[in-house]
């Protein structure tokens, strides 16, 4: 061990490996927490890009006696995955899976690779791997392992260390091991070597003949016991498994290099069992008569859990289809075929007789929906009924058969602290998940946590169950496991933790020696910074402080698939680019301490300036991360009183500027001699081309257009956006042209209009405020009582719906608007059987645009692609990358093509040529444009087309 500084040790680190080795504040700041309540600032993180490169950090952090905390996906719970020295994050190199054996069914994986990844790649083999948490679409096999993680289906399939073939090690001097079961004859073998292997394994035998028997008499027999060290694992029964007793060791015992894991066949049919009662404690007692049943998964949920998905998404496919009742448990059930699947189910239904109302689904999707509310109940339920919850007590587990009067006895403790929970998780198992209104802001809340979590240690206890059921000890209950375990258990693992890393550099403070559960709690960081903000940010109370502890670090934007959250952590992979990672910034920025310059921010800026303002996040993200908006507002305060990128000036007056310039004036000036140099002035990036402008306005050709006089139907008034006025008024003309044919007056307002969009989207804040006022004034006597406004560019649809009350919450024509404004298959939806035309031949894409996405809906959508007859294939594409201004930038113009080419760009090359491709977002339209042959089209021009009508 010798005296360093930081940048000594960067610099040596930087010069052994190959991978990056960062020390800068911001990505020390990224990695100072997880999903825990904790926080701790690393000196350090380096991303290995090979195992040399993790022998060779592992060999100078030694030398310099700095200590090391390996990181998967850092979705810990319990505080494992942060730690004061170096962390060693596996995720973004090391994440290949080396091979898979289908005959043998055994799968090669590096630590990084994620569980989705692995089973997708078993499924071809009709295999897969058990264990199932819910961040399986972002934790690493290598955090499984070091938290034992485990999943609903472990009912049937267990915990991670039941699944765990061998482990490739690697021990803090350098020594390299193999690790797996050991018969009798190879221990006597090992033992008698003499170098740091035999030393290792004649300290786990000596250790093993002297606990054998306090192991088998003080260690819970439940399913679920993840807490303490895996010290049963060296037991003869269990064939000396070192890898084994090495699984949920939480990186405290040495670093994994890879894993070989067993998988198991995969019910190719499934059934799911819903049976409904009047309480959760109704549901608990019930587990036991279900056990045995041959069920796959016994998942339970809670009438807070349902309303807050109730709240969250009102038309959750999902709500319909549970039975009556107010706590739910969900049982999953498999076979070769759906007859075998449903035959398990009633055999469920037939047990449960009247006690439960029941529900019985075989359809895929129906099936997914009702597991999203489970898989997202921990971030469903932090923000319940105005308040903040936490985890900390989140995963205790007790037998089956005692979770009914566990539960009673945990609501009575809750209410004798005066706390607040929702309770829900693997029932089947008896281990519950629960997320608590703990004050966790001030030093007498801390110290009532404290107090909390030791009466509810005692407990479980009490129930002979195990204080951590799947996310392991870490920092928020290894000072508690004296109160699980006898001192000579304590003691036993100190000696295992020794028997690996005598010199304690492996994540210390886990398990063994541990830290209090109520210091480097994360919250107690008081910001200096104002917290007050310019929007209204109704959800938060105007307070970003609280907007970014909505990110509780669950990691659901760190999905490479599905949805739309987030485009640029997709194209990149790195964490700054992360949804999670960006409100971890903007909170390290008003704590001040690690980010010093406040709204100054350059490492807040630099991670903000990727973000596509897409608003993926405020659907995607369970709590409702809106970080398009904490973008806005960061802008708005960042550039105060200082200049501007040249792109916010270009792009965030398009308006203006379009209304100033003769269409073809300006498109001979921007695709003629000049375009290079204005490009490269407005910031625009050289590769893009500019959108030529209409030859007529859509408000230009209104005002010389006959009206329609036959009216059987409510007057409309129709938004002349900028994107549909300049660019492309021929959606207008067709959109005009069905409203007419269904009978309603339309009007179009001869005002230069804007929404004020794209100067809040350059977070010009009072610009765009007073451009959205303007408008809402000039249309306040147009919004007559009843009289819709339908608006055809769903970026300035979600604006007018939604952003605009956070910029303008006290002006009344501003709600008035927000009120009036719908989409256009919103308004025309009741319309349909009027022309509703029989299934075609004709294929269509559909590219939704993210702000519909995350604020709209596309339900009303659906329904009218469905009426014009052609068969629609609804893209779950993510975001086209073009985000209005986001992809003209200079910088931005590779990231663009990269979302694009994600899934947007392969589905249509791959297309019939014949296919229509439909996107309502001008952003999407023109990336499309600029990017592929095709002219995609608008759902009013599809609509007019079925209608056999023209805007002319």
């Amino acid at each position: 061990m010798t005296a360093t500084t930081p940048a000594d040790l960067a610099a040596e680190l930087r010069a052994a490996v190959s991978g990056p080795a960062r020390f800068d504040p911001g990505t020390r700041a990224l990695y100072s927490t997880d999903a825990s309540n904790y926080r701790q600032v690393p000196l350090g993180v380096v991303f290995p890009r090979s195992e040399d490169d993790v022998a060779a950090t592992v060999a100078i952090a030694r030398h310099h006696g700095v200590p090391i905390t390996p990181r998967g996906a850092g979705t810990s719970i319990a505080g494992n995955a942060c730690g004061p020295g170096i962390v060693l994050d596996c995720a973004r190199h090391l994440n290949r899976i080396l091979d898979i054996d289908p005959h043998h069914r055994l799968a090669r994986v590096q630590p990084g690779v994620v569980l989705d990844s692995l089973r997708s790649a078993a499924a071809r083999h009709g295999l897969t791997f058990g264990p199932d948490p819910s961040t399986h679409s972002r934790c690493t096999l290598g955090g499984m392992i070091g938290n034992n993680a485990c999943g609903p289906h472990s009912v049937a399939w267990g915990k991670t260390v039941d699944n765990i073939h061998s482990l490739d090690v690697l021990l803090a001097d350098g020594t390299r091991l193999l690790l797996g079961p050991t018969s009798p004859a190879e221990l006597t073998q090992l033992c008698t070597r003499s170098d740091r292997t035999g030393r290792l394994y004649q300290e786990l035998r000596s250790l093993r003949d002297d606990t054998a028997e306090l192991i088998r008499s003080t260690f819970p027999t439940l399913t679920r016991r993840v807490s303490g060290y895996n010290l049963d694992q060296l037991l003869p029964d269990n064939n000396v498994n070192v890898a084994r007793a090495l699984v949920g060791s939480e990186g405290s015992c040495a670093a994994v290099l890879g894993a070989t894991v067993e998988l198991l066949p995969s019910p190719p049919a499934r059934a799911l069992t819903v049976l409904g009662f009047p309480d959760t404690y109704a549901a608990a007692d019930e587990v036991p008569r279900l056990r045995g049943l041959a069920a796959l998964a016994i998942e339970g949920l809670s009438t807070e859990l349902v309303d807050v998905v109730r709240q969250h998404n009102p038309h959750s496919p999902a709500l319909p289809l549970l039975p009556d009742g107010r706590s739910w448990l969900l049982v999953e059930t498999g076979g070769h075929d759906q007859g075998a699947a449903q035959t398990a189910a009633q055999r469920i239904i037939r047990a449960i007789g009247e006690r439960a109302h029941t529900a019985l689904h075989t359809d895929p999707a129906q099936m997914a929906a009702l597991w999203k509310i489970r898989e997202e109940g921990s971030g469903y339920s932090t923000r319940m009924a105005g308040s903040e919850r936490w985890s900390g007590w989140e995963d205790a587990a007790v037998p089956p058969e005692r979770l009914g009067t566990y539960l009673r006895e945990f609501d009575a403790l809750l209410t004798r602290f005066g706390r607040r929970g929702v309770t829900y998780g693997h029932y089947g198992d008896g281990c519950i998940h629960v997320r608590i209104d703990f004050d966790l802001h001030s030093t007498t809340g801390a110290d009532q946590y404290r107090r909390f979590l030791e009466e509810a240690a005692d407990l479980v206890v009490r129930h002979d169950g195990s204080l951590s059921g799947e996310h392991g000890d870490g920092h928020a209950r290894s000072a508690l496991l004296p109160r699980m375990y006898p001192p000579e258990v304590i003691r036993a693992f100190e000696r295992f933790k020794a028997a690996f890393d005598p010199e304690n550099l492996f994540n210390p403070g886990h398990i063994v020696r541990p830290h209090p559960v109520d210091t480097d709690l994360r919250l107690l960081v008081a910001p200096p910074l104002p917290t007050r903000t310019t929007l209204a940010l109704h959800a938060d109370g105007g307070d970003l402080a609280a907007a970014t502890r909505r990110c509780v670090g669950m990691g659901k934007c760190l999905n490479t698939t599905g949805g739309v959250m987030c485009p640029s952590y997709r194209a990149t992979k790195e964490e700054q680019h992360s949804t999670r990672g960006r409100a971890h910034l903007l909170y390290e920025m008003l704590a001040g301490q690690l980010i010093t310059d406040g709204w100054r921010s350059r490492e807040v800026r630099d991670a903000l300036d990727l973000c596509l303002s897409c608003k993926g996040c405020k659907s995607d993200c369970p709590v409702d991360v809106d970080m398009a908006t904490y973008k806005a507002e960061f802008l708005h305060q960042h550039y105060r009183h200082r200049p501007r990128p040249a792109a916010h000036y270009s792009m965030g007056f398009l308006p203006l500027g379009l209304a100033a310039t003769p269409p073809r004036l300006a498109n001979r000036i921007l695709s003629g001699p000049l375009a290079p140099l204005l490009k490269r002035l407005g910031g625009i990036d050289a590769r893009r081309t500019i959108p030529r402008l209409a030859p007529q306005s859509l408000q230009a050709w209104w005002s010389t257009r006959p009206r329609a006089t036959a009216a059987t139907a409510e007057p409309v008034l129709l938004f002349p956006d900028t994107f549909t006025n300049h660019f492309d008024p021929h959606i207008g003309r067709d959109a005009v042209a069905v409203l007419e044919t269904l009978g309603h007056p339309v009007h179009i307002p001869r005002h230069r209009l804007c929404c004020g969009l794209t100067w809040y989207s350059t977070g010009q804040l009072n610009t765009a405020r007073t451009v959205l006022r303007r408008t809402a004034r000039l249309l306040q006597p147009l919004l007559t009582p009843g009289i819709p406004l339908v608006s055809l560019e769903p970026s300035c649809t979600a604006f007018l719906r939604n952003d605009a009350l956070e910029l303008a919450p006290h002006d009344t024509n501003v709600a008035t608007l927000a009120q009036a404004t719908r989409t256009f298959a919103e308004h025309i939806e009741p319309s349909h059987a009027r022309w509703e035309r029989p299934t075609t031949s004709e294929q269509a894409l559909v590219q939704i645009h993210c702000h519909q996405y995350a604020e709209l809906g596309f339900t009303a959508d659906r329904t009218a692609l469905t009426a014009t007859g052609v068969h629609a294939q609804v893209l779950d594409a993510g975001c086209c990358g073009l985000a209005g201004n986001f992809g003209f930038e200079r910088g931005h113009h590779d990231i663009s093509l990269t979302c694009a080419e994600q899934a947007l760009l392969p589905a249509v090359r791959a297309a019939p040529p014949s296919t229509d491709v439909v996107a309502d977002g001008f952003s999407c339209r023109t990336q499309l444009r600029q990017t592929t042959d095709v002219e995609p089209l608008h759902l009013a021009t599809l609509v007019a087309r079925a209608m056999d009508v023209s805007g002319s």
